[in-house]
């Protein structure tokens, strides 16, 4: 499967991907997004199975880019990883149609725990 990691932190890109690994979801095709403008490109030209997506990045936000998939009626599987894991947060997150939401500092457990049931088969 290809997985769109999207965060205007290369820094950040990369832990999520090592991260991926450590939970034992490393063997997907990964590509990489700098902010939601870029990833809705990256998702209209390769059509990705999962996108793990920042909430706060500058061009468009990460709730931005899910809100605007959802309206382009694109259903793929979405997910944050992101700094904030409020109850707000996380309810707009659900309401506008992402699986989950895993607040940093993440351990691989929480990604196991988050990406098992999207990454069967």
């Amino acid at each position: 499967m290809k997985i769109l990691v999207v965060d205007d932190s290369r820094v950040m890109r990369q832990i999520v991907i090592r991260t991926l690994r450590q939970s034992g979801h490393g063997g997907h095709d990964i590509v990489e997004a700098e902010n939601g403008r870029e990833a809705l490109e990256v998702v209209q030209a390769q059509s990705p199975g999962l996108v793990l997506s920042d909430w706060n990045m500058p061009e468009m936000t990460g709730i931005d880019l899910l809100e605007a998939l959802r309206a382009q009626g694109n259903t793929t599987p979405f997910g944050f990883v992101t700094s904030e894991g409020s109850d707000d947060m996380r309810a707009r997150a659900t309401g506008a149609g992402a699986l989950f939401l895993i607040a940093k500092p993440f351990t691989p457990e929480a990604f196991d725990e988050a990406l098992a049931p999207v990454l069967v088969g």
